[in-house]
């Protein structure tokens, strides 16, 4: 029996042990970011809070006539509220509570189009639900547009999380950032026929580079540095004219840019259209991202608390950078040249409990002007 007993223990170190190796082959290791940022241009005082809310929220958009809104970030995994407009400095539920759970699974990207319509990309908790995509007209709080993504587009693990329209309303671009299937990808979906594509598979510009994202002293790690997080694409953003779209991994360096016509063009070839897209600048390991009416890119920097800002030319400037700041997440452009940031404070979020997410907030809406300009939800 003993000897039994002997030979089960040694058969379940065995597998504890596969297992254990399998995570860190799949999703362990990784380097450390060498990139430094700089002195910010802004001092801590441009900073102003524009909520202060029980639970974090995920991406922000604006409207032109300053009306805020916000998902909250599914890693806390809401049970209430998932979309919301902050009316007071409160959360209110948008369109209204009922939709909380009919329309909504776990939304994250949100952006408002120059056609008034409040758009959400819901990945389905990691893909495990459908993802789907709705649009809510500000003027009505009707349901403008509706759409849930099969599986050759959104597999089973894909994590759709950002989205990005075009001037006229009728293309959107989003990002698989794929953590867990580790497939990132660009999905480009025609709002008038509901045809989606991915493009883009396996390119440099959606693959991570294998950076771990450092929090303090330590790095963004769970079960013993077994999990590390190292998100493909997820910084997009789209030129005020929409001819280019920016893009990048989050566990990247580099910012690169293709031309949306190249994308729309369903007759290219993956390998003509991998051609067209160009690295342009360096980057620091970023979520969120914008873009000004002078071609200037705006990234969140989430190892520095801060926002930096790329030129035409590939220079880098760091607007802001506050500890105050856990994680600057989305980004979005407002009325009277505002650009607002929310902090969704990931680290104490990530694959912890409810009692912890409370116990790590408030969480904060932030907003800074930096000296530019963009249509509001941008």
């Amino acid at each position: 029996m003993l000897k039994l007993l002997r030979m089960g223990a040694i058969v379940v170190g065995v597998v504890i042990a596969a297992a254990a190796g399998g995570l860190y082959l799949r999703y362990g290791g990784g380097a450390p970011f060498p990139g430094k940022p700089g002195a910010p241009l802004l001092p801590a005082a441009a900073l102003e809070i524009v909520a202060s809310l029980p639970e974090p929220p995920g991406n922000v958009a604006v409207s032109a006539d300053g009306r805020v809104f916000v998902t909250i970030h599914p890693e806390a995994k809401p049970q209430d509220l998932h979309v919301v407009e902050l009316v007071g400095g409160k959360a209110v539920p948008y369109p209204d509570a009922a939709a909380q759970n009919t329309l909504y699974t776990a939304p994250q990207g949100i952006r408002i189009d120059r056609q008034g319509r409040l758009w959400t990309i819901d990945h389905g908790d990691n893909g495990i639900a459908p993802a789907r995509l709705v649009a809510i007209d500000l003027a009505t709080g009707k349901v403008a547009h509706d759409h849930t993504f099969d599986r050759t587009i959104a597999p089973t693990l894909s994590y759709l999380q950002d989205l990005v329209i075009s001037p006229d309303g009728r293309t959107i671009y989003i990002a698989d950032v794929s953590f867990f299937r580790q497939t990132p990808g660009l999905i480009v979906y025609d709002v008038t026929s509901k045809a989606a594509r991915r493009v883009l598979d396996t390119h440099p510009s959606v693959e991570p580079q294998g950076y771990k994202v450092r929090v303090g002293d330590g790095y963004m790690e769970r079960l013993g540095g077994l999990i590390a997080l190292k998100p493909g694409l997820d910084s997009i953003a789209l030129s005020i004219g929409g001819g280019t779209l920016f893009l990048g991994p989050m566990s990247g360096g580099d910012l690169w840019a293709v031309d949306t016509a190249s994308l729309r063009d369903t007759t290219l070839a993956p390998d003509a259209l991998a051609a067209r897209v160009r690295k342009i600048a360096e980057k620091p390991l970023s979520d969120g991202a914008s873009a000004d009416d002078k071609g200037r890119i705006y990234l969140t920097d989430v190892e520095n608390h801060g926002v930096v800002r790329v030129t035409p030319g590939g220079g880098r400037e760091t607007l802001v950078n506050d500890p105050r700041i856990r994680w600057a997440d989305g980004l979005s452009f407002g009325p009277d040249g505002w650009l607002y940031v929310s902090d969704s404070a990931i680290p104490w979020i990530a694959l912890r409990s409810r009692a912890d997410v409370a116990a790590a907030g408030p969480y904060f809406v932030w907003r800074f002007k930096p000296g530019a300009t963009a249509p509001a939800g941008q």
